[in-house]
């Protein structure tokens, strides 16, 4: 714990010529000789976090052989080893809703709701990341974050699915699918003030200056008004938002220089590690910044066609994942698996390592990362990947292996995360109840 001497507001910003950056939490945030454990300030808002990835999961990889506290990682979660105290693995869970004679048509948007595409009234049907936002409108300027590596509508579905069910993991209401931002600077600019459509995405493309340059008479003004512990958040804070902004742009000056469409979208990196990385980056961003509590992320779209030369593996994703028990196909999609979480254990450890009040964001964080599909060859929904990582302010024990009993509906791990953040729901889809045991 310790004791704060100067008071500015919560929301305070620094401000230049048409540019506007918020702040992360600092000392100087809470009364002065007020602890800061004690202050309202000092209770960091909830983050969610829900990241999703396609084609399941191979389970015997995927689950841990042992349940409880004494678990050996499985190969697939492998990369989370070092975040062990935060993750929670939950086995045996089974989302009805997201089963269909078209399943890539509908999986991705029942992930989050656990309800069919028929028969939807109410908030049957509304996904659990945006009932989050809307319990926190207004303590943010963004109700919500989604975001997606892979962009363009990844299948369509049948009759009233249409495209939006295979797209997007995010409904704000069970007809009103959002869509999903595959372009870092535009999520960059939309963030923190700036825009990227048109003449204007050309403008910015061209300009030599930083953001940060718009700012630095507040921010050096801000740095003398503040302790030393500040100085040194703030200046950190700085440098990661500057190293985000220019790796941004060197992936769009990287992707002009090879395009042949002169109205492409600019600032897609064509390399797609450092786009997710990107990507996660700025959930990072956002989230510090108290921008918004609320990220949802697709690393690769439903029937994706993506290949891994870096992973020398040269059949696309999709096709790779009808592997019919073929153990050379089974060994590739462990790969691509453990890959993807390798991508995702960058973000964690970010998390880990951003104060946030008395903890880090990590601390302070819920994050679903999973998918609405288990085995993939059989397009079935039963039991499903899922990992937790982050504590919750303590809420999320985490540190173990949770296996549930066949059919436990999906649905109430979804009601138990959105209740230890705080949002009032009592049901969710089909849920039976919550899970005391996370």
């Amino acid at each position: 714990m310790y004791i704060t001497k100067k008071a500015i507001s919560r929301r305070t910003v620094l401000r230049g010529a048409g540019a506007t950056l918020a702040l992360p939490l600092l000392d100087a945030m809470f009364p002065a000789a007020t602890a800061l454990a004690g202050t309202e300030a000092a209770r960091p808002l909830p983050r969610l976090g829900f990241i999703y990835f396609p084609h399941g999961a191979i389970m015997d990889a995927w689950s841990p052989k042992q349940t409880g506290t004494d678990f050996e990682m499985s190969p697939i979660l492998k990369p989370l080893e070092p975040y062990r105290q935060y993750l929670t693995i939950v086995s045996g869970l089974r989302n009805k809703g997201g089963e269909s004679s078209d399943p890539h048509g509908i999986i991705a948007g029942t992930w989050l709701s656990c309800y069919g595409v028929n028969n939807r009234e109410g908030d049957k049907g509304t996904t659990a990341d945006q009932l989050a936002a809307r319990h926190f409108a207004g303590n943010t300027p963004l109700p919500s974050l989604e975001l997606t590596g892979e962009g363009g509508n990844a299948t369509c579905g049948q009759g009233a699915t249409g495209c939006g069910f295979g797209s997007t993991v995010s409904f704000r209401t069970p007809f009103q699918p959002l869509p999903m931002e595959d372009n870092p600077r535009k999520v960059f600019y939309t963030l923190f003030g700036q825009g990227d459509t048109g003449d204007e995405r050309r403008a910015i493309l061209a300009e030599t200056g930083s953001l940060l340059d718009y700012v630095m008479d507040e921010s050096k003004a801000l740095a003398r008004r503040v302790g030393p512990a500040d100085r040194a958040r703030l200046e950190a804070y700085l440098d990661s938002v500057r190293e985000v902004e220019q790796r941004i742009q060197r992936l769009a000056v990287s992707k002009s220089q090879t395009m042949e469409l002169p109205n492409a979208p600019q600032g897609v990196p064509d390399e797609f590690e450092a786009h997710l990385d990107a990507l996660f980056d700025l959930i990072a961003l956002a989230w510090q910044t108290n921008q918004t509590q609320v990220a949802s992320m697709m690393m690769a779209k439903e029937v994706s066609m993506r290949t891994y030369p870096n992973l020398s593996i040269t059949e696309a994703f999709h096709p790779l994942s009808h592997h019919a028990n073929d153990p050379s196909k089974i060994e590739r999609l462990i790969r691509i698996q453990n890959y993807h979480t390798k991508v995702f254990a960058k973000f964690v450890d970010k998390l880990s390592k951003i104060e946030d009040g008395d903890g880090s964001l990590l601390d302070h964080s819920i994050i679903l990362f999973g998918s609405n599909m288990s085995n993939s060859d059989l397009h079935n929904n039963d039991p499903l990947p899922n990992a937790i990582l982050g504590k919750g302010y303590g809420r999320i024990k985490g540190g173990q292996h949770l296996k549930y009993p066949q059919d436990t509906p999906h649905a109430n791990l979804l009601l138990t995360l959105l209740q230890r953040a705080g949002v009032p729901v009592e049901e969710l889809g089909n849920s039976t109840g919550t899970f005391a045991e996370v």
